[in-house]
């Protein structure tokens, strides 16, 4: 009897097992992950934020709907302003030279504007204050469209409302990503209103402007800018718990060579982009297609784009970021030689627009993440004015500048392949980046 109870008797451990097993199925208990909880995947630095920055079901931000009524009106600003702003200075007598330097300094602002008022927020820890201030200033100071209609005013206007406006789309998403403490779960569905406001008043501002008048351009965008300064004054400053750690200073940070790798790729990348923003239309024109057939190719990139940052949280959960930085440059080579060497076919067209939800999307979002493991808490702001600065204003303005002389010294064809170059030079960048930051994460 009595080896007979000891033989039924359970081991401890398997004792053990079976209460977790019996837990486990009231609820009580969690199961064990299959990894141990440091181990990341290999192709991941664990240095970075990646798939732990997408939680399943989290919930959503506070401050949601401040945060999308703030991107649907500052980029349904510039989809009504820079696609018909050109046409308004035509009609108020400003030669084609003229309206190429005052369009141009929509681009050379986001030099130096985010970097200031990104540094002024995050010295002061204001951002929502700054981020208002911002936003009263430009709708004050474009209130002199309305008068004046010399070149020297022009200039001075645009000057004084592109200091203020290349500001705030750093400095919102520094706010959203500080209230999301690093979830980034609903940043793409709260991010696609940008997209849906551009496309929005890119569409509908034509048949407007058809039937009101050209002069009727600067009571819309004034109307805009209003409503960014009323979700600016919607939103609050996140309050986060006091820490005793000294922040990094931006200096040293800019020092590390995984962060020069970093803004080097997301410069070549924006500056491959060039490509479109500059040349995309005239190009497609040269062709031989209609104006109707470029207006839907430009809509068909936002809608894909709107469509990948909908549904990007669990692209990035199953993926990861490191992989999906990589395919969106490397897509971004091949949109490039399409466009360059197969545009006369209408569905490798199709096929190469589609791919922006990957060049822009795909790309951005990935930035953004990244930036995080450098440029997080008290260096949010300074972080995302960085990415505007080096990515679009350097990386955007010298892109222009030089596929310009491609264009005119060797032809369109040129200009795409040397985008796909840049691209492929973006990819290298980018490896080396997130290879030094995994040695970085090995050494220590």
């Amino acid at each position: 009897m009595r080896r007979r109870a000891r033989r039924h008797a359970a081991h401890p451990g398997q004792r053990r097992g079976t209460e977790r097993n019996a837990g486990r199925r009231q609820g009580l208990t969690r199961p064990r992950p299959r990894t141990h909880p440091g181990r990341q995947c290999r192709d991941e630095p664990s240095d970075i934020p990646t798939r732990s920055s997408f939680v399943q079901h989290p919930p959503w931000p506070r401050q949601s709907f401040s945060f999308a009524l703030f991107f649907f009106a500052y980029y349904g600003y510039i989809g009504i302003f820079s696609p018909y702003a050109s046409l308004y200075f035509a009609n108020k007598g400003m030669t084609a030279a003229q309206i190429g330097i005052l369009m141009s300094l929509m681009q050379v602002m986001r030099i130096f504007g985010p970097n200031l008022w990104g540094w002024v927020a995050d010295r002061h820890q204001q951002r929502v204050t700054v981020l208002r201030l911002t936003a009263a200033a430009a709708t004050a100071c474009f209130c002199g469209m309305f008068f004046g209609a010399t070149f020297a005013w022009f200039f001075a206007v645009m000057i004084a409302v592109n200091l203020f406006t290349s500001a705030q789309g750093p400095l919102s998403e520094a706010l959203m990503l500080s209230e999301m403490r690093g979830d980034l779960t609903h940043y793409g569905r709260l991010r696609l209103w940008g997209s849906v406001g551009f496309i929005v008043t890119a569409t509908f501002g034509g048949p407007v402007l058809d039937r009101l008048g050209v002069n009727s351009l600067p009571w819309m965008t004034l109307a805009l800018l209003a409503l960014v300064l009323v979700a600016a004054l919607r939103m609050e400053e996140t309050v986060h718990p006091a820490t005793h750690q000294a922040a990094p200073s931006v200096f040293a940070l800019l020092r590390r060579r995984e962060v020069i790798a970093f803004f080097c790729s997301t410069f070549l990348m924006i500056a491959a982009h060039a490509s479109l923003y500059v040349f995309y239309s005239l190009y497609l024109a040269r062709i031989g297609y209609s104006n109707t057939l470029i207006g839907f190719m430009w809509s068909l990139g936002v809608i894909v784009e709107i469509v990948f940052f909908y549904y990007q949280a669990p692209l990035f959960r199953r993926f990861g970021v490191r992989r999906l930085m990589l395919a969106s440059l490397l897509i971004a080579v091949a949109r490039f030689l399409l466009i360059g060497f197969g545009a006369e076919s209408l569905l490798l067209l199709l096929i190469a627009q589609v791919m922006h939800a990957a060049t822009f999307g795909v790309h951005h979002s990935a930035s953004v993440v990244t930036l995080q493991r450098w440029f997080a808490g008290p260096l949010q702001a300074s972080g995302q004015a960085l990415y505007t600065s080096i990515s679009y204003g350097l990386g955007g303005t010298l892109g222009g500048l030089i596929l310009g002389v491609f264009w005119e010294t060797f032809g369109p064809q040129t200009v795409y392949l040397l985008a796909a170059a840049f691209s492929l030079a973006g990819a290298g960048a980018a490896t080396l980046s997130y290879r030094w930051l995994l040695n970085n994460k090995e050494k220590k």
